[in-house]
């Protein structure tokens, strides 16, 4: 990012940069003072409600207390270490697998499934500049914006019963209720396929604007019940969050919650179901 574009990042008024960068990724104004569709209403959030609790709610490490508080620490994947900076690290303590991450952040995940063979001065440079972006003023996103910088490194999980990457399980909570759950699978750095489902297990007739449906279709998980059961109980009293499960080994991990997905910057095939995901999302009176 140039200097005068990171700059400009950072002095422009929130209200301002939403405007300016949802006309240019879907070509036509936001309706702030009268959202309709489910991305434009992720803006107003943005911008609108703001509560201290999302900050620790965003953070990788300082959410796994928070999570198991509510559901319990069986369902947290544990944590090999916390840190400031990489020169803390001592990777000779470490197992031969393991995934490391940024707690500030959004893609910063590295997966080393061999301690022996891992590219370490490649590791440390995309860490090292991570850690120093503010990954709030990339789009806005209000609950990054005080979450402290720090490098997690977590327990490498793996599907005993699978020879694939772990799919992810997106259920997308509007004021506490799982309407839609996205799945992510054989995901390698990006999304391969991606398919919504509802709390039934149909298929739904969409998907996000980028990427296609699996045309195999994706196995109902066998603790799909347990999933929502716990998504709805993080999601309680929340207009919007996104809670991210896995399924290992026939038990349910959590992974992170999320808030804006896409950052609210991608549409929906058809179209039409970025109003249909809208018209779940109620923010309540704009005017209060």
């Amino acid at each position: 990012m140039s200097l005068i574009k990171k700059i400009f990042n950072r002095i422009i008024p929130d209200e301002i940069f939403l405007k300016y960068k949802y006309k240019k990724y879907f070509g036509k104004k936001i309706d702030l003072k009268n959202p309709k569709t489910f991305n434009e209403k992720l803006q107003w959030l943005k911008l609108y409600d703001r509560k201290d609790a999302y900050t620790k709610m965003v953070d990788k490490y300082e959410v796994k207390n928070y999570v198991s508080g509510i559901i319990g620490e069986e369902y947290i994947i544990p944590t090999l270490g916390v840190y400031n900076n990489w020169n803390d690290i001592d990777f000779k303590q470490m197992p031969k697998q393991f995934v490391l991450k940024c707690t500030h952040d959004s893609g910063s995940s590295i997966v080393c499934t061999d301690k022996l063979n891992f590219d370490y001065e490649e590791c440390k440079k995309k860490i090292n500049k991570a850690l120093k972006n503010n990954f709030f003023y990339e789009f806005r996103e209000w609950p990054y914006k005080n979450v402290k910088p720090r490098i997690l490194i977590e327990k490498y999980m793996e599907d005993n019963d699978s020879s694939e990457m772990l799919s992810d399980y997106k259920l997308f909570c509007f004021n506490g209720i799982v309407k839609t759950i996205l799945v992510c699978s054989n995901r390698k750095g990006e999304f391969k396929n991606t398919d919504f489902y509802d709390s039934d297990w149909n298929l739904m007739p969409f998907t996000r604007e980028r990427h296609e449906n699996n045309p195999k279709g994706i196995k109902k998980p066998e603790k799909l019940e347990e999933m929502i059961q716990i998504a709805e109980k993080l999601s309680k009293d929340i207009p919007f969050v996104r809670v991210d499960l896995y399924e290992i080994n026939g038990k349910v991990y959590f992974g992170e919650l999320t808030f804006f997905p896409s950052s609210g910057f991608e549409g929906f095939k058809p179209e039409e179901y970025d109003t249909i995901l809208g018209n779940w999302l109620d923010i309540g009176d704009k005017n209060e």
